[in-house]
C-alpha cells in the first residue's frame, strides 16, 4: 500500500503532522497543490501513484480500519470500475444546529434518491459514490478529474465512466463518516455553492447529471416565477399559496418525527430551519449558476 498525499500549500500543523507520520512510514508521499483546489489535488496525487487500485480518501470524514480492505475486495467481487459504501452523517459539533445539518443530509427529504447519503441495505448499482475506489486503468480509459470544477468534479468523471460503460456499485459494507458543516450559516453558504456546482459543469461538459440535482432548481425557479407573476396577476397568488402550503406541511411533519425519533424536542426548531437552508439555498445557487451559464453563452454567441 503506497498513501499520497495532496495538500493544498495549508498553513495549519497538517503537513508537521504528516511530516511525522512519513519518519515511520516511508510509503506516505507529501505532494504540493499549489492551486488548492481538489480536482487538482486527485490529479496530483493518481500520477503520482503507482497501484492499480485507486482510493480515494476526503477529509472532514473519518473510515473503519477495514475500509481499503473492503474497497479492493468488493472492487474485485462485483467486478467493478468503481465502488463506495455507505456515509453516515455525522454531526461536526454537540449542537441542535449540527444535528439538524447532519439529519436533514442522511434523509430523503434533504438529499433526494442519494442512496449512499440515505443508506443502502443490500449492494446495487449507481451513478456515483462517496469517496470510491477505482481501478487505476479507467483513467487512462476516461480522462482524469476535471480541473474546471471547484466541486462537483467526482459526479462528472462518474458521468463519463458510465457513459463509457463502467460500473459503479454502492456496497454497504464499505462504510465511511462524514462531518458536515457545523453552523446553519456555514450551511447555507455550503449549500448555495453546491446548487450553483450543480449548474456550472454544464458550461464545461455539455452534459448534465441525474434529475435529483435539479429538482430544487426547478422549485425554487416556480415560486419565484408566481410570486413575480402574482404581483400582477393577483389570482396567481392562490396557486403560490397553495404550493408553499403543501411544502410546510411536508417539511413540519417530517421535522416533528424527526424530532420524536431522536427525542430531541428542540430539534422541532431546527429542523425546518435546515430544510429550508438546505432547499432555498441549493435552489437559488442553482438559479445563479443557470443565470451564469446563459450568461456565458450569450457572451460567446
Amino acid at each position: 500500500m503506497e498513501i499520497v498525499i495532496a495538500d493544498g500549500m495549508s498553513e495549519d500543523g497538517t503537513r508537521e503532522i504528516i511530516k511525522e507520520y512519513q519518519a515511520k512510514y516511508p510509503y506516505i508521499k507529501l505532494l504540493d497543490n499549489p492551486q488548492k483546489y481538489t480536482p487538482f489535488a486527485l490529479n496530483i496525487a493518481i500520477k503520482a501513484s503507482r497501484g492499480d487500485v485507486i482510493v480515494r480518501l476526503d477529509s472532514h470524514a473519518k473510515y473503519d480500519v477495514d475500509y481499503i480492505a473492503k474497497c479492493a475486495k468488493c472492487l474485485i467481487q462485483y467486478k467493478a470500475d468503481n465502488v463506495g459504501g455507505n456515509m453516515k452523517t455525522i454531526p461536526a459539533k454537540n449542537t441542535l444546529a449540527a444535528k439538524s445539518i447532519a439529519l436533514c443530509m442522511s434523509r430523503g427529504l434533504g438529499v433526494g434518491n442519494s442512496y449512499f447519503r440515505k443508506g443502502s441495505d443490500k449492494p446495487m448499482e449507481v451513478d456515483t459514490v462517496f469517496g470510491g475506489c477505482y481501478r487505476r486503468e479507467i483513467f487512462d480509459k476516461i480522462g482524469f478529474f476535471n480541473e474546471n470544477l471547484k466541486r462537483s468534479q467526482d459526479l462528472e468523471l462518474n458521468l463519463r465512466l458510465k457513459r463509457a460503460g463502467g460500473k459503479i456499485i454502492l456496497v454497504p459494507e464499505i462504510v465511511s463518516y462524514y462531518y458536515p458543516k457545523a453552523t446553519l450559516k456555514e450551511f447555507l453558504i455550503h449549500n448555495f455553492t453546491d446548487g450553483q456546482w450543480a449548474i456550472l459543469p454544464f458550461k464545461f461538459t455539455k452534459r448534465f447529471f441525474k434529475l435529483r440535482h435539479y429538482i430544487l432548481l426547478i422549485f425554487v425557479s416556480l415560486i419565484l416565477l408566481l410570486g413575480i407573476v402574482s404581483l400582477f396577476l393577483p389570482v396567481v397568488f392562490i396557486p403560490l399559496i397553495i404550493i408553499l402550503g403543501l411544502y410546510l406541511v411536508v417539511v413540519l411533519a417530517s421535522s416533528i418525527v424527526i424530532a420524536f425519533e431522536e427525542k430531541k424536542i428542540g430539534l422541532l426548531i431546527f429542523m425546518p430551519i435546515a430544510f429550508l437552508i438546505r432547499h432555498f439555498g441549493y435552489g437559488a445557487g442553482s438559479l445563479l449558476g443557470l443565470t451564469k451559464v446563459a450568461y456565458s453563452a450569450i457572451i460567446k454567441v
